[in-house]
């Protein structure tokens, strides 16, 4: 045990990936001397990415690792200190923020940012592990592109799925929609939507048995619950829209969040339900989910804290 500091940080941000090294380019550029903690997954869901098309800046596009690794350097020019550990307990009682991390170290800030993400839930098949970036994906938005005018297969009967479905219904000649019910979760405007739009097939009572193929994905084997019989499907990728978890857990009982553990914010700011806690990025977007709307929201969160401190006259 490492035990406390006695300094108080003006600014700590908890999580680095667009939203937090964002949150901290902003933050030490306005001498906050802002410090991150990376959490367990430095660089978010994009660490798990390879091509990235759709960020601007990048015209002939770029790696999702080394996109993350650019940020950190833009965030330590200015000075940000960044520290490989993860955030296990919090306790936000007084107007100084006390945080500890795994190793038992207490750190006390006057603002936090929490940009801690979300997680993709995924199937847990072996070969849906190993044909991650390679046809298997959980972001339709993000990789569709790469696979279009071939035929794709959407995992999931929730509005995210829906909307993956719908998405790549327009670049896609065929969408499979593997649903494991025989009823969708979605609600019924998007259903009507999917049975609205003719190349999406919905497969009920369906769960995916095997993702094939070695080095891409080739096809996807399916089993029918009800009948037991296995088909295979021919598609070039499969998407795997069964929900996100937001990585919130340590906050829970002193920040409001709603019923998936998503952080509420306050109209249009990142401002929390806790005076000098701002949260940006995935943990509290269930919607958007883009690395350019996090980086946005992380811009957001460091400009609200900087307003936050003067107002206390803590800067």
């Amino acid at each position: 045990m490492e035990g406390k500091s006695n300094e108080v940080l003006k600014c700590v941000i908890l999580g680095a990936g667009p939203a937090g090294y964002t949150a901290a380019i902003y933050a030490a550029r306005a001498n906050l001397e802002p410090v991150i903690y990376t959490g367990p997954e430095p660089g978010g869901q994009l660490t798990t990415t390879t091509d990235v098309e759709n960020y601007p800046g990048y015209p002939e596009g770029v790696q999702g690792p080394q996109m993350m690794e650019d940020f950190r350097k833009q965030a330590e020019r200015f000075g940000t200190k960044v520290v490989y550990e993860v955030i296990e307990k919090v306790d936000f009682t007084g107007p100084v923020h006390k945080l500890w991390t795994t190793s038992g170290k207490e750190i006390q800030a006057h603002a936090v940012i929490i940009a801690t993400g979300a997680s993709a839930k995924w199937l847990g098949l072996p070969s849906e592990e190993r044909l991650k970036n390679k046809g298997v994906s959980a972001c339709a938005v993000c990789d569709g592109f790469f696979f279009r005018g071939k035929e794709m297969a959407v995992v999931g009967g929730g509005d995210s799925a829906c909307e993956e479905a719908l998405y790549l219904s327009k670049i896609s000649p065929k969408v499979h929609m593997l649903v494991r019910r025989d009823e969708m979760r979605a609600s019924k405007i998007m259903q009507q939507r999917v049975f609205n739009t003719p190349n999406i097939e919905v497969h009920w009572n369906t769960v995916v048995d095997e993702i094939l193929g070695d080095d891409q994905v080739e096809g996807v084997r399916v089993l029918n619950r009800q009948t037991g019989e296995k088909t295979v499907l021919p598609v070039h990728a499969v998407f795997i829209a069964i929900g996100h978890t937001p990585n919130t857990a340590p906050f829970k009982g002193w920040i409001d969040m709603d019923e998936q553990g998503y952080i509420v914010t306050k109209g249009k700011s990142t401002h929390t339900n806790v005076k000098g806690v701002f949260a940006a990025g995935d943990c509290q977007d269930k919607i958007y989910r883009q690395a350019v709307t996090a980086a946005g929201s992380g811009c957001m969160a460091a400009l609200d804290a900087e307003r936050y401190l003067s107002e206390e006259g803590i800067i």
